[in-house]
């Protein structure tokens, strides 16, 4: 009897540990026009969120979701995700965790700042501008940073065959030169943001 019990607790501990895992973090979602693409978009998300562990990789909860024409997702000052890739779900989880790390790095501003310097030295001559590199110089490198932690999110997410996929996608999208860079040198970026405490990814 004794085992039996055992085993039942077992398995409403295993159920509670599944639910927890899977339950859709809480999020502030604003739909900014409330049409039918950013309902959907919304749908999607929170569909995404109960079916992955996403919790290591949420820094803000406060998330816009904008159909405009060409929109940008960005982090500031708001999370803004666009709803470009209803279709995808990988593109859109992918798309999220880059933007949640943005934050993440704002929290370490000292060992992002420190990382962002030796980037420089590291990777001399790195392009700005579209479709290769950031709005401008620091943004390209550190963008190598915010690259990187999501390429090894994405990892631990979908697995290994599926993140390569997502990020060879992003190299022939945009930040080309910085995805390729993340793929190329991943073992030399990965040593840098250790040495700077950015990684592994630890919440504050």
């Amino acid at each position: 009897m004794k085992k039996i019990l055992t085993h039942i607790s077992s398995v409403v501990l295993l159920g509670q540990l599944i639910i927890a895992q899977t339950t859709p973090t809480q999020l502030e979602i604003t739909l900014k026009h409330n049409d039918q693409r950013e309902q959907q978009t919304e749908q999607q998300l929170r569909r995404i969120l109960s079916a992955y562990d996403t919790s290591n990789w949420i820094f803000t909860r406060k998330i816009i979701i904008d159909s405009g024409f060409n929109v940008i997702p960005h982090s500031h000052p708001v999370l803004t995700l666009s709803t470009r890739h209803l279709k995808d779900d990988e593109l859109l989880l992918s798309t999220f965790v880059h933007e949640q790390l943005h934050w993440y790095l704002g929290e370490k501003p000292k060992e992002t700042e420190e990382a962002y310097k030796e980037l420089r030295s590291v990777f001399p001559k790195a392009p700005v501008g579209f479709p290769e590199g950031g709005n401008d110089e620091e943004s390209t490198y550190k963008h190598i940073l915010v690259c990187y932690l999501e390429y090894q999110a994405i990892k631990g997410l979908l697995g290994e065959l599926k993140a390569k996929q997502v990020i060879n996608f992003w190299a022939t999208d945009h930040y080309t030169w910085i995805y390729k860079t993340v793929l190329e040198q991943e073992r030399e970026i990965g040593s840098l943001m250790r040495k700077h405490k950015l990684a592994p990814v630890r919440r504050v």
